[in-house]
Protein backbone atom coordinates (compact mmCIF):
# COMPACT_ATOMS: atom_id res chain seq x y z
CA UNK A 1 0.00 0.00 0.00
CA UNK A 2 3.08 2.54 0.59
CA UNK A 3 4.18 1.57 -2.60
CA UNK A 4 1.11 2.58 -3.88
CA UNK A 5 1.32 5.69 -3.01
CA UNK A 6 4.73 6.64 -3.79
CA UNK A 7 3.35 6.08 -7.36
CA UNK A 8 2.45 9.34 -9.88
CA UNK A 9 -1.29 10.47 -9.09
CA UNK A 10 -3.47 11.14 -12.05
CA UNK A 11 -1.96 8.61 -14.11
CA UNK A 12 -3.22 5.14 -13.61
CA UNK A 13 -5.64 3.60 -11.08
CA UNK A 14 -4.15 0.81 -8.94
CA UNK A 15 -5.94 -1.84 -11.52
CA UNK A 16 -4.01 0.13 -14.43
CA UNK A 17 -0.85 0.02 -11.94
CA UNK A 18 -1.21 -3.70 -11.09
CA UNK A 19 -1.02 -4.48 -14.93
CA UNK A 20 1.80 -3.01 -15.37
CA UNK A 21 3.37 -4.20 -12.72
CA UNK A 22 2.31 -7.86 -13.79
CA UNK A 23 3.83 -6.99 -17.21
CA UNK A 24 6.76 -6.18 -16.22
CA UNK A 25 7.14 -9.37 -13.83
CA UNK A 26 6.15 -11.74 -17.17
CA UNK A 27 8.81 -10.15 -19.00
CA UNK A 28 11.32 -10.53 -16.25
CA UNK A 29 10.08 -14.64 -16.36
CA UNK A 30 10.28 -14.63 -20.21
CA UNK A 31 13.72 -13.31 -19.90
CA UNK A 32 14.78 -16.08 -17.45
CA UNK A 33 12.38 -19.34 -18.84
CA UNK A 34 13.25 -18.45 -22.38
CA UNK A 35 9.38 -18.40 -23.00
CA UNK A 36 8.02 -16.63 -25.70
CA UNK A 37 3.95 -17.07 -24.62
CA UNK A 38 5.09 -15.15 -21.79
CA UNK A 39 6.64 -12.25 -23.29
CA UNK A 40 3.30 -11.52 -25.36
CA UNK A 41 2.08 -11.71 -22.19
CA UNK A 42 4.26 -9.46 -20.40
CA UNK A 43 3.87 -6.73 -23.78
CA UNK A 44 -0.05 -7.09 -23.84
CA UNK A 45 -0.19 -6.60 -20.27
CA UNK A 46 2.24 -3.39 -21.02
CA UNK A 47 0.45 -2.04 -23.50
CA UNK A 48 -3.12 -1.98 -22.32
CA UNK A 49 -2.94 0.57 -19.64
CA UNK A 50 -0.64 2.88 -21.61
CA UNK A 51 -3.12 2.53 -24.69
CA UNK A 52 -6.23 3.28 -22.28
CA UNK A 53 -3.95 6.37 -21.00
CA UNK A 54 -3.59 7.69 -24.91
CA UNK A 55 -7.35 7.18 -25.72
CA UNK A 56 -8.54 9.27 -22.59
CA UNK A 57 -6.32 12.12 -23.26
CA UNK A 58 -7.65 12.43 -26.78
CA UNK A 59 -11.00 11.53 -26.49
CA UNK A 60 -12.05 13.80 -24.00
CA UNK A 61 -15.47 13.94 -22.74
CA UNK A 62 -17.31 17.65 -23.30
CA UNK A 63 -19.33 19.67 -20.93
CA UNK A 64 -20.37 23.26 -20.39
CA UNK A 65 -20.04 25.14 -18.02
CA UNK A 66 -22.38 27.89 -16.25
CA UNK A 67 -20.74 30.14 -13.13
CA UNK A 68 -23.02 32.86 -11.23
CA UNK A 69 -21.87 35.74 -9.12
CA UNK A 70 -24.37 37.03 -6.64
CA UNK A 71 -23.50 39.96 -5.99
CA UNK A 72 -21.57 39.75 -9.74
CA UNK A 73 -18.71 41.97 -7.98
CA UNK A 74 -18.48 41.71 -4.11
CA UNK A 75 -17.01 44.22 -1.42
CA UNK A 76 -14.28 42.71 0.28
CA UNK A 77 -15.05 40.61 3.80
CA UNK A 78 -18.29 40.29 2.09
CA UNK A 79 -19.49 36.97 1.00
CA UNK A 80 -20.08 36.22 -2.62
CA UNK A 81 -22.40 33.29 -3.56
CA UNK A 82 -20.64 31.43 -6.56
CA UNK A 83 -23.80 29.29 -8.54
CA UNK A 84 -22.30 26.51 -11.18
CA UNK A 85 -24.90 24.52 -13.69
CA UNK A 86 -23.07 21.63 -15.34
CA UNK A 87 -24.50 19.79 -18.34
CA UNK A 88 -23.03 17.18 -20.30
CA UNK A 89 -22.56 17.58 -24.33
CA UNK A 90 -20.87 14.68 -25.38
CA UNK A 91 -21.14 10.54 -25.42
CA UNK A 92 -22.43 9.90 -21.69
CA UNK A 93 -20.52 8.16 -19.29
CA UNK A 94 -20.46 7.17 -15.61
CA UNK A 95 -20.38 9.62 -12.78
CA UNK A 96 -16.88 12.24 -12.59
CA UNK A 97 -15.78 14.11 -9.70
CA UNK A 98 -15.13 17.99 -10.25
CA UNK A 99 -13.11 20.62 -8.40
CA UNK A 100 -13.44 23.86 -8.93
CA UNK A 101 -10.00 25.59 -9.17
CA UNK A 102 -9.27 28.63 -6.44
CA UNK A 103 -6.61 30.95 -5.52
CA UNK A 104 -5.29 30.17 -1.94
CA UNK A 105 -6.70 33.11 -0.30
CA UNK A 106 -10.05 31.19 -0.63
CA UNK A 107 -9.08 28.11 0.95
CA UNK A 108 -9.48 24.25 -0.49
CA UNK A 109 -11.49 24.01 -3.69
CA UNK A 110 -14.83 22.57 -3.58
CA UNK A 111 -14.89 18.98 -5.10
CA UNK A 112 -18.65 17.72 -6.37
CA UNK A 113 -19.56 14.66 -7.85
CA UNK A 114 -21.51 14.81 -11.83
CA UNK A 115 -24.34 14.37 -11.84
CA UNK A 116 -25.68 15.32 -8.88
CA UNK A 117 -28.60 13.86 -7.40
CA UNK A 118 -30.76 16.88 -8.11
CA UNK A 119 -29.77 17.12 -11.70
CA UNK A 120 -32.80 18.04 -14.15
CA UNK A 121 -32.45 17.98 -17.63
CA UNK A 122 -29.09 16.53 -17.68
CA UNK A 123 -27.66 19.71 -15.83
CA UNK A 124 -26.15 19.09 -12.00
CA UNK A 125 -26.35 22.69 -10.41
CA UNK A 126 -24.37 23.49 -7.81
CA UNK A 127 -23.42 26.71 -5.08
CA UNK A 128 -20.62 27.71 -2.88
CA UNK A 129 -19.50 30.69 -0.66
CA UNK A 130 -16.38 32.87 -0.93
CA UNK A 131 -14.91 35.85 0.78
CA UNK A 132 -11.77 38.30 0.44
CA UNK A 133 -9.88 40.11 3.06
CA UNK A 134 -8.23 41.70 -0.09
CA UNK A 135 -9.59 43.66 -2.65
CA UNK A 136 -8.21 42.76 -6.57
CA UNK A 137 -9.47 40.36 -9.76
CA UNK A 138 -9.44 36.84 -8.93
CA UNK A 139 -9.97 34.09 -11.60
CA UNK A 140 -12.44 31.69 -9.96
CA UNK A 141 -12.09 28.27 -11.98
CA UNK A 142 -12.05 26.36 -14.23
CA UNK A 143 -13.74 23.33 -13.14
CA UNK A 144 -11.17 20.17 -13.38
CA UNK A 145 -12.80 16.48 -13.59
CA UNK A 146 -10.78 13.46 -13.54
CA UNK A 147 -11.94 10.68 -15.95
CA UNK A 148 -11.19 7.52 -16.45
CA UNK A 149 -11.28 5.07 -19.52
CA UNK A 150 -14.24 2.16 -19.57
CA UNK A 151 -11.54 -0.33 -17.97
CA UNK A 152 -10.59 1.50 -15.38
CA UNK A 153 -6.81 1.71 -15.70
CA UNK A 154 -6.00 5.34 -16.61
CA UNK A 155 -6.99 8.64 -14.92
CA UNK A 156 -6.69 11.88 -17.18
CA UNK A 157 -7.74 15.24 -15.25
CA UNK A 158 -8.45 18.23 -17.36
CA UNK A 159 -10.23 21.69 -17.75
CA UNK A 160 -13.59 21.95 -18.85
CA UNK A 161 -14.22 25.66 -18.93
CA UNK A 162 -11.83 28.46 -18.81
CA UNK A 163 -12.99 29.94 -15.75
CA UNK A 164 -14.68 33.53 -14.80
CA UNK A 165 -13.35 36.95 -12.57
CA UNK A 166 -14.42 38.04 -9.92
CA UNK A 167 -14.24 41.59 -8.79
CA UNK A 168 -13.73 42.17 -5.26
CA UNK A 169 -14.49 45.88 -4.70
CA UNK A 170 -12.88 47.69 -2.07
CA UNK A 171 -14.98 48.59 1.44
CA UNK A 172 -16.32 51.55 1.65
CA UNK A 173 -16.14 53.06 5.63
CA UNK A 174 -18.88 55.09 7.05
CA UNK A 175 -17.89 58.84 7.30
CA UNK A 176 -18.68 61.55 10.00
CA UNK A 177 -20.25 64.96 8.37
CA UNK A 178 -18.07 67.70 8.15
CA UNK A 179 -17.96 71.13 6.25
CA UNK A 180 -17.61 69.37 3.05
CA UNK A 181 -21.33 69.23 3.03
CA UNK A 182 -22.17 73.09 2.51
CA UNK A 183 -19.28 73.38 -0.32
CA UNK A 184 -21.04 73.00 -3.04
CA UNK A 185 -19.59 75.90 -5.21
CA UNK A 186 -21.75 78.16 -8.14
CA UNK A 187 -23.26 75.36 -9.86
CA UNK A 188 -25.78 73.86 -6.72
CA UNK A 189 -25.07 76.00 -3.52
CA UNK A 190 -28.79 76.06 -2.84
CA UNK A 191 -31.59 74.31 -4.01
CA UNK A 192 -34.83 76.48 -5.80
CA UNK A 193 -36.65 77.83 -2.79
CA UNK A 194 -40.34 77.81 -4.36
CA UNK A 195 -42.95 79.88 -2.23
CA UNK A 196 -46.99 80.80 -2.50
CA UNK A 197 -46.39 84.66 -2.50
CA UNK A 198 -43.07 85.62 -3.51
CA UNK A 199 -42.12 89.58 -3.02
CA UNK A 200 -40.46 91.39 -5.31
CA UNK A 201 -37.42 91.73 -2.47
CA UNK A 202 -37.50 87.20 -3.26
CA UNK A 203 -36.37 87.64 -6.20
CA UNK A 204 -32.31 87.83 -7.85
CA UNK A 205 -32.21 89.90 -10.46
CA UNK A 206 -29.38 90.93 -12.97
CA UNK A 207 -28.90 93.29 -16.23
CA UNK A 208 -30.53 92.55 -19.27
CA UNK A 209 -28.26 90.59 -21.82
CA UNK A 210 -28.54 90.39 -25.32
CA UNK A 211 -30.72 86.82 -25.85
CA UNK A 212 -32.94 87.08 -22.80
CA UNK A 213 -36.27 86.32 -23.41
CA UNK A 214 -38.62 89.59 -22.62
CA UNK A 215 -40.76 87.64 -20.68
CA UNK A 216 -38.28 87.41 -17.70
CA UNK A 217 -37.83 91.47 -17.74
CA UNK A 218 -38.32 92.15 -13.91
CA UNK A 219 -40.17 96.11 -14.23
CA UNK A 220 -39.70 97.07 -10.47
CA UNK A 221 -36.10 96.38 -10.27
CA UNK A 222 -35.68 98.15 -14.31
CA UNK A 223 -37.55 100.93 -12.42
CA UNK A 224 -35.59 101.40 -9.52
CA UNK A 225 -31.97 100.73 -11.45
CA UNK A 226 -32.62 102.48 -14.70
CA UNK A 227 -31.36 99.90 -16.79
CA UNK A 228 -33.37 96.82 -17.72
CA UNK A 229 -33.01 94.12 -15.54
CA UNK A 230 -34.27 90.39 -15.43
CA UNK A 231 -35.10 87.89 -13.24
CA UNK A 232 -31.88 85.68 -11.75
CA UNK A 233 -32.92 82.07 -11.83
CA UNK A 234 -31.20 80.42 -9.00
CA UNK A 235 -29.25 77.15 -9.94
CA UNK A 236 -30.19 73.80 -9.42
CA UNK A 237 -27.05 71.87 -10.79
CA UNK A 238 -25.57 68.96 -9.38
CA UNK A 239 -22.67 69.97 -7.02
CA UNK A 240 -19.76 68.53 -8.16
CA UNK A 241 -16.68 67.29 -6.79
CA UNK A 242 -13.00 66.41 -7.76
CA UNK A 243 -10.80 63.77 -6.68
CA UNK A 244 -7.24 63.58 -7.74
CA UNK A 245 -6.46 60.20 -6.83
CA UNK A 246 -2.19 59.81 -6.81
CA UNK A 247 -0.97 56.22 -7.66
CA UNK A 248 2.74 56.72 -8.41
CA UNK A 249 4.64 54.57 -7.62
CA UNK A 250 7.82 56.71 -6.45
CA UNK A 251 4.92 58.21 -4.20
CA UNK A 252 4.33 54.89 -1.92
CA UNK A 253 7.22 53.29 -1.80
CA UNK A 254 10.40 54.51 -0.74
CA UNK A 255 12.91 53.70 1.70
CA UNK A 256 12.10 49.98 3.44
CA UNK A 257 8.03 50.33 2.38
CA UNK A 258 6.90 47.57 1.94
CA UNK A 259 5.39 47.13 -1.37
CA UNK A 260 3.12 43.88 -2.84
CA UNK A 261 3.79 42.50 -6.31
CA UNK A 262 2.46 40.42 -8.91
CA UNK A 263 4.15 36.61 -8.14
CA UNK A 264 4.89 34.48 -11.23
CA UNK A 265 1.96 32.21 -10.50
CA UNK A 266 -0.66 34.68 -9.72
CA UNK A 267 -1.01 37.26 -12.90
CA UNK A 268 -3.72 39.05 -11.07
CA UNK A 269 -2.07 40.31 -7.97
CA UNK A 270 -1.73 43.77 -7.79
CA UNK A 271 1.28 46.41 -7.39
CA UNK A 272 0.26 47.91 -4.02
CA UNK A 273 1.73 49.10 -0.58
CA UNK A 274 0.09 49.55 2.96
CA UNK A 275 -0.25 53.12 2.04
CA UNK A 276 -1.85 52.59 -1.36
CA UNK A 277 -4.05 50.25 0.53
CA UNK A 278 -5.20 52.90 2.78
CA UNK A 279 -5.57 55.73 0.03
CA UNK A 280 -8.14 53.28 -2.06
CA UNK A 281 -10.28 52.80 1.03
CA UNK A 282 -10.64 56.50 1.27
CA UNK A 283 -11.61 57.38 -2.49
CA UNK A 284 -14.15 54.53 -2.04
CA UNK A 285 -15.13 55.71 0.91
CA UNK A 286 -14.83 59.55 0.01
CA UNK A 287 -16.84 58.96 -3.00
CA UNK A 288 -19.65 56.75 -1.02
CA UNK A 289 -19.91 59.88 1.45
CA UNK A 290 -20.83 62.34 -1.61
CA UNK A 291 -22.46 60.17 -4.07
CA UNK A 292 -24.84 59.99 -0.68
CA UNK A 293 -25.39 63.49 -0.16
CA UNK A 294 -25.84 63.80 -4.49
CA UNK A 295 -22.75 65.01 -5.60
CA UNK A 296 -21.55 63.90 -9.21
CA UNK A 297 -17.72 63.20 -8.84
CA UNK A 298 -14.96 63.39 -10.49
CA UNK A 299 -11.75 61.34 -10.45
CA UNK A 300 -8.43 62.36 -12.10
CA UNK A 301 -4.74 61.41 -11.55
CA UNK A 302 -1.72 63.45 -10.59
CA UNK A 303 -1.04 64.35 -14.20
CA UNK A 304 -4.86 65.56 -15.31
CA UNK A 305 -5.73 62.32 -16.94
CA UNK A 306 -8.88 59.92 -15.84
CA UNK A 307 -7.56 57.94 -12.78
CA UNK A 308 -9.01 55.04 -14.09
CA UNK A 309 -7.16 54.26 -17.51
CA UNK A 310 -4.91 51.94 -15.85
CA UNK A 311 -7.18 49.77 -13.97
CA UNK A 312 -7.89 46.39 -15.65
CA UNK A 313 -11.10 46.38 -13.48
CA UNK A 314 -12.41 49.52 -14.67
CA UNK A 315 -15.76 48.92 -16.66
CA UNK A 316 -15.28 52.21 -18.59
CA UNK A 317 -11.21 53.23 -18.29
CA UNK A 318 -11.49 56.92 -20.21
CA UNK A 319 -14.32 57.84 -17.91
CA UNK A 320 -13.76 60.50 -15.69
CA UNK A 321 -16.75 61.75 -14.52
CA UNK A 322 -19.79 59.69 -12.41
CA UNK A 323 -23.10 59.98 -11.02
CA UNK A 324 -25.70 58.62 -9.42
CA UNK A 325 -26.20 54.76 -8.28
CA UNK A 326 -23.98 53.76 -11.45
CA UNK A 327 -21.40 55.80 -11.10
CA UNK A 328 -20.57 54.72 -7.62
CA UNK A 329 -20.64 51.12 -8.75
CA UNK A 330 -18.48 51.78 -11.61
CA UNK A 331 -15.54 53.75 -9.40
CA UNK A 332 -15.95 50.76 -6.76
CA UNK A 333 -15.12 48.35 -9.80
CA UNK A 334 -12.51 50.36 -11.45
CA UNK A 335 -10.99 50.47 -7.63
CA UNK A 336 -10.70 47.03 -7.05
CA UNK A 337 -8.11 47.08 -9.51
CA UNK A 338 -6.05 49.89 -9.46
CA UNK A 339 -2.41 49.30 -8.67
CA UNK A 340 0.90 51.86 -8.74
CA UNK A 341 2.37 52.94 -11.54
CA UNK A 342 5.03 54.72 -13.14
CA UNK A 343 8.93 55.28 -12.38
CA UNK A 344 10.05 52.78 -10.38
CA UNK A 345 13.45 54.01 -9.50
CA UNK A 346 13.75 57.98 -8.48
CA UNK A 347 16.56 59.29 -5.95
CA UNK A 348 15.86 62.34 -4.91
CA UNK A 349 14.07 65.54 -5.68
CA UNK A 350 15.09 66.38 -8.89
CA UNK A 351 14.87 62.84 -10.49
CA UNK A 352 11.36 62.57 -10.21
CA UNK A 353 10.48 64.65 -12.85
CA UNK A 354 13.46 63.91 -15.16
CA UNK A 355 12.59 60.20 -14.74
CA UNK A 356 8.48 60.97 -15.94
CA UNK A 357 10.28 62.30 -18.63
CA UNK A 358 12.43 59.71 -19.72
CA UNK A 359 9.55 57.11 -19.26
CA UNK A 360 7.31 59.81 -21.60
CA UNK A 361 5.09 60.32 -18.92
CA UNK A 362 3.80 63.66 -17.68
CA UNK A 363 5.28 65.38 -14.94
CA UNK A 364 2.57 65.61 -12.08
CA UNK A 365 0.54 68.85 -10.86
CA UNK A 366 1.23 70.45 -14.27
CA UNK A 367 -0.48 72.45 -16.68
CA UNK A 368 -2.56 69.94 -17.78
CA UNK A 369 -3.47 68.99 -14.26
CA UNK A 370 -4.51 72.79 -13.73
CA UNK A 371 -6.27 72.71 -16.92
CA UNK A 372 -8.62 70.04 -16.07
CA UNK A 373 -9.50 71.68 -12.63
CA UNK A 374 -10.02 75.14 -14.34
CA UNK A 375 -12.37 73.97 -16.35
CA UNK A 376 -15.04 73.35 -13.76
CA UNK A 377 -13.74 75.93 -11.16
CA UNK A 378 -15.68 76.80 -7.97
CA UNK A 379 -18.61 73.79 -9.01
CA UNK A 380 -17.77 71.91 -5.73
CA UNK A 381 -14.77 70.79 -3.62
CA UNK A 382 -11.14 69.65 -4.81
CA UNK A 383 -10.01 66.45 -2.78
CA UNK A 384 -6.67 65.22 -3.34
CA UNK A 385 -5.36 61.69 -1.95
CA UNK A 386 -1.34 61.68 -1.99
CA UNK A 387 1.66 59.81 -1.03
CA UNK A 388 5.27 61.33 -0.11
CA UNK A 389 6.18 64.15 -2.58
CA UNK A 390 8.90 66.40 -2.27
CA UNK A 391 8.36 70.50 -1.91
CA UNK A 392 8.26 71.54 -5.14
CA UNK A 393 5.35 69.39 -6.04
CA UNK A 394 3.39 70.56 -3.41
CA UNK A 395 4.26 74.50 -4.02
CA UNK A 396 2.65 72.93 -7.75
CA UNK A 397 -0.47 71.76 -6.53
CA UNK A 398 -1.20 74.41 -4.37
CA UNK A 399 -2.62 76.84 -6.21
CA UNK A 400 -4.57 74.37 -7.33
CA UNK A 401 -7.28 74.82 -4.32
CA UNK A 402 -7.84 78.10 -5.98
CA UNK A 403 -10.05 76.00 -8.57
CA UNK A 404 -12.21 74.24 -5.75
CA UNK A 405 -15.15 75.83 -3.42
CA UNK A 406 -13.02 74.53 -0.77
CA UNK A 407 -9.88 71.97 -1.04
CA UNK A 408 -9.09 68.98 0.65
CA UNK A 409 -5.68 66.93 0.79
CA UNK A 410 -4.57 63.67 2.71
CA UNK A 411 -0.82 63.08 2.71
CA UNK A 412 -0.31 59.50 3.35
CA UNK A 413 3.25 58.73 4.32
CA UNK A 414 5.15 56.54 6.87
CA UNK A 415 6.56 59.67 8.51
CA UNK A 416 3.88 61.92 8.83
CA UNK A 417 5.76 64.65 11.29
CA UNK A 418 8.84 64.72 8.16
CA UNK A 419 6.05 66.19 5.51
CA UNK A 420 5.11 69.19 7.45
CA UNK A 421 6.90 71.83 5.18
CA UNK A 422 4.53 69.95 2.30
CA UNK A 423 1.57 70.67 4.12
CA UNK A 424 2.20 73.91 5.47
CA UNK A 425 3.27 74.54 1.57
CA UNK A 426 -0.21 73.05 0.57
CA UNK A 427 -2.41 75.04 3.75
CA UNK A 428 -0.66 78.71 2.15
CA UNK A 429 -2.07 77.94 -1.35
CA UNK A 430 -5.62 77.39 0.67
CA UNK A 431 -5.78 73.72 1.13
CA UNK A 432 -6.99 71.77 4.40
CA UNK A 433 -4.06 69.41 4.20
CA UNK A 434 -3.38 66.53 6.82
CA UNK A 435 -0.66 63.95 7.02
CA UNK A 436 -1.68 60.77 7.86
CA UNK A 437 -0.17 56.93 7.81
CA UNK A 438 -1.73 53.50 6.88
CA UNK A 439 -2.17 52.95 10.64
CA UNK A 440 -4.80 56.42 10.64
CA UNK A 441 -8.21 55.90 11.73
CA UNK A 442 -9.81 57.16 8.32
CA UNK A 443 -12.92 58.48 10.49
CA UNK A 444 -10.26 60.30 12.73
CA UNK A 445 -8.55 61.91 9.43
CA UNK A 446 -11.58 63.08 8.00
CA UNK A 447 -13.17 64.47 11.31
CA UNK A 448 -9.60 66.55 11.37
CA UNK A 449 -10.51 68.83 8.49
CA UNK A 450 -12.93 70.39 10.45
CA UNK A 451 -10.89 71.46 13.55
CA UNK A 452 -9.49 74.57 13.54
CA UNK A 453 -9.51 75.18 9.83
CA UNK A 454 -13.27 75.45 8.57
CA UNK A 455 -12.97 79.65 8.97
CA UNK A 456 -9.87 80.30 7.44
CA UNK A 457 -10.93 77.63 4.34
CA UNK A 458 -14.49 79.36 3.88
CA UNK A 459 -12.66 82.98 4.07
CA UNK A 460 -10.12 81.95 1.49
CA UNK A 461 -13.26 80.00 -0.55
CA UNK A 462 -15.03 83.58 -0.22
CA UNK A 463 -12.25 85.68 -1.68
CA UNK A 464 -12.33 83.23 -4.57
CA UNK A 465 -15.67 83.66 -5.72
CA UNK A 466 -15.62 87.79 -5.09
CA UNK A 467 -12.93 87.16 -8.05
CA UNK A 468 -9.26 87.25 -6.96
CA UNK A 469 -6.81 85.74 -9.18
CA UNK A 470 -5.91 82.29 -9.04
CA UNK A 471 -2.36 81.90 -9.25
CA UNK A 472 -0.71 79.52 -12.14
Amino acid sequence: MALIDLLPKHLFTTRGWGLLASGVGFLLLAQIMGRRDLLALGILLLVLPLVSLAGVRILKPRFQVFREFHPSSVETSSTATVRLAVARTGAAAGPVIMEEQLPPRFGEPPAFRFPARAASGGTSRYEYHLRSGKRGQFRIGPVTAEFCDPFGLSLHQHEIDDGDILTVTPAAVELPATGLAGARGNDGVTATRIRANPSDDDVMTREYRHGDPMRRVHWAATARHGELMVRQEESVTTPEATIILDQRYSAFVSGSAAVFGPAHEDAFELVSSENFEWVVTAAMSISAHLADRNYSLRFLDAAGHPAFRTSRSAPYPETEEFSGVGGLQSIAESLAAIQLSGPRHVHGERSRKEAAVVEGAEAPFEDHLMDKLAAHRLRGPVLALLGNMPLSEARALAPAAGYGANAFALVVTDHPHHVQPVIEALKLGGWRAVAVSSRTDLTAAWAGFDQGEILAAAAAAMDVRRGAAVPR
